[in-house]
Parts: structure tokens; sequence; C-alpha cells
């Protein structure tokens, strides 16, 4: 799937604004950077997903007992 492009523009106010295009390149949605770089980082990539059921299927090795 790919990303949705974004354009970067102004308020009045002078907060940075994305606004996101749908696939004619009209405006779908305007984000704040803030939100839409908070999303970004919350969400998880699909090689970071990949990378974690690789690992699961793998098995962890068990930490030796204490005594």
């Amino acid at each position: 799937m790919a990303r949705a492009r974004r354009t970067t523009h102004r308020s009045s106010k002078g907060k940075k604004l994305y606004a996101v295009r749908d696939s004619r390149g009209r405006f779908k949605d305007i984000q704040t950077y803030e939100r839409a770089h908070r999303m970004d980082l919350q969400r998880t990539s699909a090689s970071e997903v990949a990378r974690r059921k690789k690992a699961k299927k793998k098995g962890r090795k068990k930490a030796a007992k204490k005594r």
C-alpha cells in the first residue's frame, strides 16, 4: 500500500500543516504536522511486523534459573 502524498502548508497562526491528497491529487484531509507525525511514529511498519512474526515463530532462548 502506497503512503499518502502530503503537501506542507502553514496555517494563519503559523502552524505547519499537511494536506493529504487522494489518488486523483485532490485534497482529502488537512492535518497538523504535529498530529500526523505522532501517528506516523505510533504505527508499526510492515517490516517491523514481519520481524516480530519471524522472531516469535523462531522462539526465544530461556533465561537461566537463578539459585
